[in-house]
């Protein structure tokens, strides 16, 4: 019970100041950079989403950071793609939880141990409180399996904007 008043409490203390003191727009900018310059060289898309915390209801129901990337892959549409590429990269940031979803074109070429990798890394920089450089280190972690495993750039069919809700 301790651990769930915990976080409930993280996530009521959380709000969009904690990201933007996380994600400085000079960081947003650079993380919207390193996707689009990414997508030139493979037709994956790469989604950056990241929220201050769940709402209470959630919370209270136990709902998990990778529940709610689930939630965000398909609200977002990163899963509508001509070529199911897409990679949702999301960050909890009152779990300090990273959490990748890629679509079945693509999760079917690269194993899940290597996302959970790249997860792990980011949230190592972010707990040295380095954002900036977790998420674009994550952002080209993503990138080289999307190199290795999806073919050539083609058409941008998603928005390169980090998405901070």
């Amino acid at each position: 019970m301790t651990m769930n008043l915990q976080r409930i409490l993280r996530h009521l203390s959380s709000s969009r100041r904690t990201v933007r003191r996380a994600f400085s727009a000079e960081a947003l900018a650079a993380i919207e950079r390193a996707i689009r310059s990414s997508e030139a060289a493979h037709d994956g898309e790469i989604v950056f989403a990241v929220e201050a915390a769940l709402e209470t209801v959630p919370v209270l129901r136990g709902q998990t950071a990778r529940d709610r990337a689930l939630e965000l892959f398909s609200q977002l549409r990163v899963w509508d793609t001509e070529r199911n590429n897409g990679v949702l990269i999301y960050v909890l940031m009152a779990d300090r939880d990273v959490e990748i979803v890629a679509d079945r074109g693509i999760h079917a070429r690269a194993r899940e141990e290597a996302w959970k990798e790249v997860c792990g890394e980011m949230e190592q920089a972010f707990g040295r409180g380095d954002f900036q450089a977790g998420a674009l280190a994550g952002i080209a972690a993503v990138s080289r399996h999307l190199e290795r495993h999806s073919g050539p750039a083609r058409t941008n069919e998603l928005s390169d904007k980090p998405v901070v809700r």
